[in-house]
């Protein structure tokens, strides 16, 4: 698969429903560049990497996670060496948790029962390991619980930890120069504490957090870019 190419700085790797593959993004600056997510495995990374080879771009210096569900994350253990990974420190602790599970069909099973895991997750899972051996969950090598600007020359890249309506870790990065805000799987439901809903009070502190950032261009972690206004709309709609 080849990247997309958004603007002369964001470029991503498109997402694919089959397997669960959210978008992977790469911000181009002039000293170094960045990338958004993880990925959901090893080969996700290595396809990754292969699409910023053909189109002549270098690896970034960071990748940024947006939460710790595992289509976001299981690629860190991947990641090379010269890629430093920056999650929340919620992210992190969570992370620490999934690194203790076992992983075999009776125990992704178990763990739907208890509510720790949810089937929608092990179906894709099981697509994208045929063997389950090859999971390896890892963490960032930094995590921060407040925000952080990068400055990878040409653009700012800033990163801000904040509560969502999809997961209680997520990390928004917003670069003012793109007019854009990455936000992984942020403005979706809650498919682990709630059931494929929205809290009423979190989609209000994320309509109010949305309409506080100055950005137009709304970058999601399975589906197409989108805007600002289109995002808001939505998000209103269930806000009744």
């Amino acid at each position: 698969m080849q990247l997309t190419r958004f603007s002369d700085r964001i470029y991503y790797l498109p997402f694919e429903e089959c397997t669960d593959r959210p978008n992977l993004y790469y911000v181009c600056g002039d000293r170094y560049s960045v990338a958004i997510d993880a990925g959901n495995s090893a080969a996700h990374v290595a396809a990754f990497y292969e699409a910023l080879h053909q189109e002549g771009l270098a690896a970034p210096r960071y990748t940024l996670i947006t939460h710790w569900h595992w289509d976001h994350t299981f690629g860190l253990h991947a990641l090379p060496t010269t890629t430093q990974s920056i999650s929340t420190k919620l992210t992190g602790d969570k992370l620490r948790q999934v690194q203790e599970w076992t992983w075999n069909r009776e125990a992704m099973k178990e763990r739907e029962l208890t509510g720790d895991d949810i089937a929608f997750c092990n179906e894709h899972i099981l697509i994208e390991y045929p063997d389950l051996n090859q999971i390896r969950v890892a963490f960032a090598n930094q995590e921060i619980d407040k925000p952080l600007t990068l400055n990878p020359g040409g653009v700012t890249v800033t990163l801000i930890p904040q509560d969502s309506t999809h997961s209680r870790d997520a990390l928004f990065i917003h670069i003012p120069e793109e007019e854009a805000l990455f936000l992984g799987d942020a403005d979706c439901e809650d498919f682990y504490d709630l059931p494929c809903e929205y809290d009423p009070e979190r989609l209000k502190a994320m309509i109010a957090f949305l309409e506080s950032i100055p950005y137009k261009h709304h970058f999601l972690g399975h589906a197409h870019p989108s805007t600002k206004e289109a995002a808001l709309a939505m998000l209103r709609s269930h806000n009744k």
